[in-house]
């Protein structure tokens, strides 16, 4: 859910240019993507209040949160590949991150408080709701050159990511769970190169890839009744889930199996053109960011009250205004009024330094590069 392609959230004018302010060609295929993965998000949540009614958009919405955040995560890896600390890359960490991340956790929790009366705790290591993916950005990325320079790195961050699944004393302080056990997701994207994504698009991949999103819809079907969906949020260890330490590790790998499948046959039917929506793909964090507020005050203001709202024109119903709430979030008029905060302008906190040679950094975000 900060930097110029798809990564995490990525800012619409930094994501057009090179890094020496000269422009770039930006791939549709990411872009595409990251639209697409922002659209599943906000869906996902405006399912949540509604899944207990209906298994199956509760096995749909278990679908969506087994490869739509995982998804996102490899892209962010992909694009700060390049992350090394050079100044204008910190500017740009801070400045798409970092203030993001301060001004939306105290921005959602403000609006948690004035709308349900609780006392104000804001503590910025301790993320809330959307802000999670924030916070782990900012910690993947820092930690980028030292899983650049690992010899094994993927299997090294599945084994952190097992460790944690089995550690309940890690707690939620800077969303640690999350962030450790998303960890292989952003560790394989730093991994890949353009070729393996383009081989995502191979005709015989396009083909099979419906046929393992409806094997994952069954599997989905069938696990409602018999798996706990906190399983896919990553944000508890086995054991507080009532399992022992051990099936934390199965579930690990299981999980990241099926995600990383999941995730790819998602990849393979995006399209790699040019389509109405790839603009709107440089705005995913303004949309990853923005809908908490009407995703969490549809919760607070009984919206989801009501036979209607539960029926399947209800569903469908609540399905299409979610959809286009993400598509509103990422046009250019919600962009250009928020990007004071979202792409702040740092030149009053930072010393003046060279422009980075060109061509050199393509470092940046995914909900929103």
């Amino acid at each position: 859910m900060s930097q110029a392609h798809p990564t995490t959230p990525v800012s619409p004018a930094a994501a057009g240019r090179r890094e020496d302010g000269r422009p770039r060609e930006r791939d549709a295929f990411f872009d595409n993507a990251k639209f697409l993965a922002i659209v599943l998000v906000v869906v996902g949540h405006s399912w949540e209040a509604l899944r207990d009614g209906s298994r199956p958009l509760a096995a749909g919405y278990l679908l969506l949160y087994a490869f739509h955040m995982p998804a996102f995560t490899v892209i962010s890896g992909h694009f700060s590949r390049s992350f090394a600390f050079r100044p204008h890359q910190v500017r740009r960490l801070v400045g798409g991150v970092v203030v993001p991340y301060i001004v939306f956790e105290t921005a959602l929790n403000l609006f948690r408080a004035w709308n349900t009366g609780e006392e104000l705790k804001i503590t910025l290591l301790h993320p809330w709701y959307l802000t999670w993916f924030l916070m782990a950005l900012f910690i993947w990325r820092v930690t980028t050159p030292l899983w650049l320079r690992l010899r094994h790195p993927f299997a090294v961050s599945v084994a952190v990511s097992a460790f944690a699944a089995a550690s309940p004393d890690i707690g939620g302080d800077l969303a640690l769970q999350r962030v450790l056990q998303y960890l292989p997701f952003f560790v394989l994207g730093l991994r890949l190169e353009p070729r393996h994504f383009r081989a995502l698009r191979d005709r015989r991949v396009r083909t099979a890839a419906p046929a393992v999103l409806a094997l994952g819809a069954l599997v989905a079907y069938w696990s409602v009744p018999r798996m706990n969906p906190d399983w896919f949020y990553h944000r508890y260890a086995a054991q507080e889930l009532g399992a022992p330490w051990w099936v934390g590790i199965l579930m690990t790998v299981g999980m990241l199996g099926c995600s990383l499948l999941l995730g790819a046959a998602f990849l393979s039917l995006t399209p790699s053109r040019r389509t109405w929506f790839t603009a709107l793909g440089t705005g995913t964090l303004y949309a990853y960011l923005l809908h908490g507020f009407p995703a969490k005050g549809a919760h607070y203001w009984d919206w989801y009250e009501g036979d209607f709202v539960n029926s399947p024109a209800g569903i469908l119903t609540v399905t299409v205004i979610a959809a286009a709430v993400a598509v509103i979030l990422t046009t250019p008029p919600v962009v250009r009024a928020f990007r004071w905060v979202m792409e702040p302008r740092l030149d009053w906190l930072f010393a003046r330094t060279p422009p980075p040679e060109a061509g050199r950094d393509r470092s940046s975000a995914a909900p929103g590069a």
